[in-house]
């Protein structure tokens, strides 16, 4: 890296300045990379739980840096990707099938991205009065893109879940509605078997910012598989997505089976999608059986930038 910064140094000042901002980029991945290296180092004297924790930050933040100078120096012709979907429910689903609202809701999905790095918020709202029930700010980037390969590293920046509880003030009660913070490194990994069907991994780890009233350490290991683009007719599509997932909270833990269905019409932007979740064998409190049934409007659009 000292090389790399004397080599700039000496460099005539006017074409530095402009001409070769491409060394600047190389100088702080090479900054990143130190930066990264140190961090490693300073986690090996703590606790395991805290090495895991703090580690899976330092890597997503490290990704998300190294991704964010990586696409500046891409080709002349960089596209932004802008998609989403509105799924209306008469029973709201969490990223963890088990965890759902037991009541209808409103979710929003958004994804703004270029070819790596992209940020996917989703919010989620109880169809009542428009509560929030769930904010959560997701930051992607797509560490291997191949034919056949995808490893997608990613963290949930910050994710603020929504809870009410009765509140008595002078002999009045009330419904008080407060937060509770998250932060959840996430990493998909993904094979394609052919054009429809691919199989592969998703990991969340949860850790709560709370001092108390929330649970600190949540881990949610799937392994999945999609069928993707199932013609059922010339025009009538279908997608299911079934996974066997590991779920523990604290120290209660257990096994589920879960799937999505989803149907859709050919170049319409509407579609109906179900979801059920069963507990194969658990000691955390959720329900045994669960279901619920959502009206999908999907929207996107990309612009170039020549």
């Amino acid at each position: 890296m000292l090389t790399l910064i004397t080599r700039i140094l000496k460099e005539d000042s006017s074409t530095c300045r402009i001409q070769r901002p491409f060394h600047l980029i190389e100088l702080m991945n090479h900054v990143i990379s130190t930066l990264g290296f140190l961090c490693i180092d300073r986690f090996t004297n703590q606790p395991v739980k805290k090495r895991i924790s703090r580690g899976f930050l330092c890597l997503a933040f490290f990704t998300l840096a190294h991704a964010s100078f990586s696409q500046v120096n891409d080709s002349t012709k960089r596209s932004v990707n802008f998609a989403g979907s509105v799924s209306v429910t008469n029973n709201g689903f969490s990223f963890i099938p088990s965890f759902s609202l037991g009541k209808p809701a409103i979710i929003v999905d958004l994804l703004v991205g270029g070819k790596r790095f992209s940020f996917d918020p989703q919010f989620r709202f109880d169809l009542e009065g428009l509560k929030p029930w769930s904010f959560i700010f997701i930051w992607r980037y797509k560490l291997i893109q191949s034919d056949r390969w995808q490893v997608k590293p990613g963290v949930h920046l910050p994710a603020i879940a929504f809870r009410s509880r009765i509140v008595d003030t002078n002999g009045t009660t009330y419904e008080q509605v407060y937060a509770q913070r998250f932060i959840t490194p996430e990493l998909t990994v993904s094979y394609s078997l052919n054009r429809n069907i691919s199989v592969g991994t998703y990991y969340i780890y949860g850790l709560g910012l709370e001092k108390a009233g929330q649970t600190k350490h949540t881990h949610f290991l799937s392994l999945r598989s999609s069928l993707n683009n199932l013609q059922l007719t010339k025009d009538l599509w279908m997608r299911w997505d079934p996974q066997v997932y590991y779920l523990k909270l604290d120290v209660k833990d257990g096994f589920y089976v879960a799937h999505t269905l989803s149907m859709g019409v050919k170049d319409f932007p509407l579609l109906v999608a179900t979801t059920m979740n069963k507990a194969l064998e658990t000691d955390v409190a959720s329900k045994d059986f669960d279901w619920n049934i959502s009206l999908v409007y999907t929207f996107g659009n990309q612009w170039v930038k020549k």
